[in-house]
């Protein structure tokens, strides 16, 4: 290079001739990458979404039979791989749980992903639901690397924007090996615009029985808080995670918000209802009254649940309005820090907050209870204007069945009822 001692003391920019090799390689490579400044593209082509009628068997409950909510994310994520139009943009991603979450079903039909095939025997080759990779398989399997799994996962919910192909990235994972492992990862996620959807299965502290506290998770909602665009929703019933799942695919891949939804699914069995009339709004709002009082009572109560807690709220309703005379209206939360947002925004640019607005013509103290700490319903405590009594579960987990965590932590229809009497004075 044409530099003398002088020129690099005095550090002389040197810049080659245009014709020379070098700066022609420079341009070109500039080109390849799209131009001299970089880029976020944010628009990308928009993808047909299935009508929330499509998910019909879910909303109309499962009769007589017991499910889990993670069965019904099964068997929608099964149906939208099916999808003509969207099936082939969906990316289920694991970190070794599938069988965990009954997700073997998706092996057979939609197989996991190996670049060089089958390479081995399965243990499991005579099982219909055998272990199947293949080359066109869909199913990314990254073994027990919840960072492996999620960097994959910001790869396919930024790919709308790095390659101008929009990808629905599923990562289904044990709750409480999410945010609290790979919480920077996330953040990441965010700042990159990332639009997919985190599934935190076998949530909660104490749905999971018998794990211990390793498995318990208190705080991953908690925690996603935090993050400005991720939604957040803890849904109970199987018609709540149908109107969630749909509604974050219409925001992702219609209206091309940049969010992704974080959402907890439970392995606890129980009937799941239809999906009451005039439902759909509340829950993506945050919040709907699911079970209202009716007949004279001696006095009143608002009780909020989320996630299989509302169950619990709901025993405790009946036994208040059979033992002590007190009706109590039960609403379902689906969204604690949406329902915060809702607030916060009210608070800085007017209009009555959601839960106020629901509560309005609605006497008597709120109890409010959840499978997390209690920091998670007291989110919504500035906007409820009279006597507000949060339980959660606080502490460290145990090993021991759901009913026995329950009491343990005072969560359950019993801890409810009390907590109601207590607030009525």
């Amino acid at each position: 290079m044409p530099l003398t001692d002088d020129d690099l003391a005095s550090l002389r920019f040197l810049k080659p001739a245009p014709d020379a090799p070098e700066m022609k390689y420079l341009h070109e490579r500039r080109a390849a990458l799209g131009g001299y400044m970089p880029a976020r593209e944010s628009a990308a082509p928009v993808l047909p979404v299935p009508a929330l009628e499509t998910f019909a068997r879910m909303l109309a409950g499962s009769g007589t039979r017991e499910q889990s909510t993670t069965t019904v994310f099964v068997a929608i994520l099964a149906q939208l791989l099916k999808d003509p139009a969207l099936g082939r943009h969906l990316v289920p991603i694991v970190a070794d749980e599938a069988r965990t979450f009954g997700m073997q079903s998706l092996f057979r039909q939609a197989g996991i992903y190996a670049p060089l095939g089958q390479l081995y025997e399965p243990e499991d080759r005579d099982e219909l639901l055998y272990y199947r990779e293949a080359r066109d398989g869909q199913i990314l399997e990254e073994g027990i690397t919840e960072a492996g799994a999620l960097a994959s996962w910001i790869a396919a919910a930024s790919s709308y924007s790095v390659h101008g192909v929009p990808m629905l990235p599923f990562y289904a994972f044990y709750s409480m090996f999410g945010f609290q492992r790979v919480g920077d990862l996330i953040w990441a996620a965010a700042d990159s615009r990332a639009r997919g959807f985190l599934i935190g299965a076998t949530a909660g502290r104490t749905t999971l029985s018998g794990e211990g506290l390793q498995h318990q998770d208190a705080s991953s909602h908690l925690v996603a808080s935090t993050i400005p665009n991720c939604i957040a929703w803890d849904p109970c019933y199987g018609y709540e995670l149908a109107v969630i799942l749909q509604d974050g695919m219409r925001r992702m891949l219609v209206e091309q918000e940049d969010v992704f939804y974080y959402v907890t699914v439970m392995n606890e069995n129980y009937v799941q209802p239809a999906m009451p009339a005039g439902a759909e709004a509340g829950i993506r709002r945050g919040m709907y009254r699911l079970s209202a009082a009716k007949g004279k009572f001696r006095a009143r109560v608002n009780l909020l649940g989320s996630g299989t807690l509302l169950r619990e709220a709901l025993s405790a309703a009946d036994d208040l309005a059979r033992e002590h005379r007190i009706g109590a209206d039960v609403w379902s939360v689906t969204s604690w820090t949406e329902l915060r947002r809702d607030g916060m925004a009210c608070d800085a640019g007017g209009g009555k907050p959601w839960i106020a607005s629901c509560l309005a013509d609605h006497p008597g103290p709120v109890v409010a209870v959840s499978d997390y700490v209690r920091a998670l319903p007291d989110l919504v405590r500035p906007w409820v204007d009279r006597r507000f009594v949060s339980l959660g579960t606080d502490g460290f987990g145990m090993s021991d069945t759901r009913a026995a965590l329950r009491r343990h932590f005072a969560v359950d229809r019993a801890a409810i009822v009390q907590a109601a009497l207590r607030a009525l004075g």
